[in-house]
């Protein structure tokens, strides 16, 4: 007697319908699968950001829509996952946009590429008022150029940067201030706004000005028939800004005279004195979190008496190309690696807001 199978053949199998989904149901399935895509692409690869101020001309200009690449140094991975999407910071006045229940160590997918000299890149500000209570990937975001890298020294000498005592070429595009003397009978307005110079103060002598411009610029306002001369501001060695890091008397630094100094990295020791305080507590208490204590010539970091220092990040010193109107590690110190969002690599469109204009041969064109 012949066996039954223990399996019916397929066509015994009963046939059950495949429920069909709902077009509502489709269309969320569809949306949730683009949001969870975006997001993955603006926080590991690239994203984008607008420009909003002066501190960058000319090399970027305000409207400037500009793409930022988190694969060069490696993306950063959130530290506060718990966060609404697309909202920096706040919800409204008084709602913060994250939850800080969860909150991640800085970590760092590997990169393609070291931070480089003149490289333009975005990180979250450094200075923001402690009061505020942004975790580091909250806090504002900055764009600047990479003036020096970590483990360098830094200076600058009449305007001139030396890293480690060789002078490296301003960027193509950077502005620098200028008095500007005329016979008396002004300025054309309407040729300077040609030069796309914007940044124009007269002095209370007759026929002065103080402009923000590019060397080339002034090189062709030297040519106009009612300027009688136009030369580089530069403060001199003497003349101390107490509005500029590291806010001690001893250190009689200006925009255009700043330093020598040495930029910490990683594993770098330094020997804990009234010379370096200024320049490295900061790091040691806010960037690296220790209780950093001074009395009777002595320091004390987390209790306990130090003579010397070991850093455990790597620092960058940052600079704007509007030189005169920047706000940046000349007035707020040393930038930790953990703040770094990423390298600019694109300007993906350009608006000219005072003008009402798009900046069509701006766009797609590279960062430089």
């Amino acid at each position: 007697m012949k066996e039954e199978p223990l399996i019916p053949p397929v066509a015994a199998l009963p046939k059950y319908g495949k429920r069909k989904k709902s077009r509502l149901w489709e269309w969320t399935e569809a949306l949730l699968f683009a949001f969870i895509a975006v997001m993955i692409f603006r926080t590991f690869f690239f994203e984008a950001f607008t420009i909003p101020s002066s501190s960058m001309e000319k090399s970027l200009l305000q409207g400037d829509y500009i793409i930022v690449s988190k694969l060069h140094y490696g993306a950063r991975v959130p530290q506060t996952p718990l966060s609404v999407p697309f909202f920096h910071q706040r919800l409204t006045e008084h709602l913060k946009s994250y939850l800080d229940w969860i909150s991640l160590p800085y970590l760092r997918t590997p990169g393609f590429s070291e931070i480089k000299i003149n490289d333009v890149i975005v990180f979250n500000a450094p200075a923001e008022p402690d009061e505020q209570g942004f975790p580091v990937d909250e806090r504002t975001y900055y764009i600047k150029r990479c003036m020096g890298r970590c483990g360098d020294t830094f200076e600058l000498r009449s305007a001139g940067v030396y890293i480690n005592g060789q002078e490296i070429p301003l960027p193509a595009h950077a502005e620098t201030e200028y008095v500007v003397r005329t016979d008396t009978s002004g300025l054309d307005m309407a040729e300077l706004h040609k030069l796309q110079v914007s940044d124009i103060n007269s002095i209370p002598v007759s026929g002065h000005y103080l402009i923000e411009m590019t060397p080339q610029a002034a090189d062709s306002v030297r040519t106009w028939k009612h300027v009688l001369s136009v030369v580089q501001n530069i403060p001199t060695v003497k003349q101390k800004d107490d509005a500029l890091f590291p806010f001690s008397k001893p250190f009689k630094w200006n925009l255009d005279n700043f330093g020598p100094f040495r930029i910490p990295r990683r594993g770098m020791t330094v020997h804990l004195n009234a010379d370096s305080l200024p320049l490295y507590g900061k790091i040691i208490r806010d960037y690296e979190h220790n209780k950093l204590e001074t009395g009777h010539d002595s320091v004390f970091i987390n209790g306990k008496l130090a003579t010397t220092y070991t850093f455990k990040m790597n620092y960058y010193f940052m600079m704007g190309d509007n030189r005169h109107y920047s706000q940046d590690s000349r007035y707020w110190g040393f930038v930790p690696e953990d703040h770094i969002v990423g390298k600019a690599v694109l300007i993906l469109a350009s608006v000219d807001k005072e003008n009402k204009r798009w900046r069509w041969e701006r766009l797609f064109t590279r960062v430089r």
